[in-house]
């Protein structure tokens, strides 16, 4: 009898195993590498449980690092390949990773709605040239630099702010008056940008800089550019910015917003991302808004950009990543990340209808309000050095040569130098020869 009982139930397991063999087989475990500049992963995080429970085939998981070392942590995964790379990724330079997008033409329902909803400009950063009309991702938010300042700084410093008062005020209006509302209220720092040569992108174009060649190169020495430059290691030499942006940094991106949240600092250039992170973690403490991109001989632009989604050809399984891409930027979700994210819509069709954010919050209205007025103002030379192959190491070297300018390692001139040999080797390596 025990023989027997045996017998069955080893009959039962044999059967079994082809079984659950199968069941393993049909789950699909997808993975996206991530970043956050406020609570979008937890918002990305409801939506994939939605189409968890709709698809239980595929399971999504997020792996979110920080955005300093996103590129780098994604050049090392792809490069390795394979079960080392995820299979979708949120990035900023674009450009950078074009071997490695996953076309999903050939998985989607519909293609054309991506061709008429997402700006051909975004589209085409994926692609390696004109022949190239892959579909390869999309914005999952448009975003535009620009400043913030702490109003209730200027109204206990009894200053007025600017751009109530005056039509074009310019960086010496704004930096005098950051100064004294500093000096007044007692704060540490008058004015701030992050460390990112993304960021002076805008304030040298409004300066009259002009970077790019009709051939796609680059051209770093200008009057606006040394202007502008000037102006930031100006901050650092009088003391009115924190230290700990720039200089104290460790190389990578750094921001001032630690500094600003905690009202120790008056105005800070950076750009509409951080809406969603300030109400949050501002709330009631002060008022703030966004304000315009302050004036100069070249006029007035923040930089274009955001973070785009795409899936990479590494994966084993594209038709699930089309799957989630598809989900993920159909209208009606991807306006639900948007009006919780608190982010510009880069969906043509949502940015036409407007967004119904979800927010008491009503410096994020008027925040966001001021960057959206702030789009038809951004010039074509912004979108050119946004969505230009070699952007990444203008970005990279701006911001390092910088610094060591600022810490009394290279003159300003020896920097431009640098910057340039920079830039004309990147042109090199994407386009063959300068």
């Amino acid at each position: 009898m025990k023989v027997r009982t045996i017998l069955m139930l080893l009959l039962i397991v044999t059967l079994a195993l082809p079984t659950t063999s199968l069941l393993a087989q049909g789950q699909v475990e997808l993975r996206v590498l991530w970043y956050n500049d406020g609570i979008e992963g937890d918002v990305l995080r409801e939506l994939l449980d939605r189409f968890e429970a709709e698809n239980p085939g595929i399971k999504v998981a997020i792996d979110v690092v920080a955005y300093a070392d996103l590129h780098n942590i994604l050049r090392a995964q792809v490069e390795a390949g394979g079960a080392n790379a995820p299979d979708m990724v949120r990035v900023t330079d674009t450009a950078a990773f074009r071997d490695f997008y996953l076309d999903l033409t050939p998985y989607l329902a519909d293609p054309e709605y991506w061709t008429a909803n997402f700006a051909a400009p975004v589209l085409n950063s994926f692609r390696k040239g004109e022949d190239d009309q892959g579909i390869y991702g999309f914005p999952t938010q448009f975003t535009v630099t620009g400043p913030f300042i702490n109003r209730t700084l200027f109204e206990q410093a009894g200053v007025d702010v600017p751009s109530d008062v005056m039509e074009q005020p310019t960086w010496a209006d704004w930096e005098a008056a950051a100064v004294e509302v500093a000096e007044v209220t007692g704060v540490p720092y008058a004015i701030a940008i992050d460390r990112s040569g993304h960021r002076v992108w805008g304030p040298a174009l409004s300066n009259s800089a002009t970077f790019l060649n009709p051939d796609g190169s680059f051209t770093v020495d200008s009057p606006g550019f040394r202007k502008t430059a000037e102006m930031i290691i100006g901050w650092h030499e009088r003391n009115i910015t924190p230290l700990g942006v720039w200089v104290e940094s460790g190389g990578e991106y750094a921001s001032a917003r630690p500094e600003f949240v905690n009202g120790q600092l008056v105005m800070y250039m950076s750009g509409s991302w951080q809406i969603a992170g300030f109400s949050t973690d501002i709330g009631t403490t002060f008022d703030w808004d966004a304000v315009p991109n302050p004036w100069g001989e070249g006029g007035s632009t923040g930089i274009p950009g955001g973070a785009v989604m795409a899936g990479l050809n590494t994966t084993a399984h594209p038709e699930e990543v089309a799957k989630v891409m598809e989900y993920l930027a159909s209208e009606e979700i991807l306006g639900e990340f948007t009006a919780k994210t608190l982010f510009i819509p880069g969906h043509i069709g949502l940015a036409t209808k407007g967004v119904a954010y979800v927010t008491d919050d009503p410096n994020v209205e008027q925040a966001l309000n001021t960057f959206l007025a702030e789009v038809p103002k951004l010039s074509d030379e912004a979108y050119g050095l946004q969505y230009s192959p070699i952007t990444f190491p203008l970005n990279v070297n701006i911001r390092d040569r910088l610094s060591q300018v600022i810490v009394g390692e290279l003159t300003l001139d020896e920097a431009i130098v640098k910057i340039q040999e920079a830039v004309d080797q990147a042109y090199i390596e994407v386009y063959g020869s300068k």
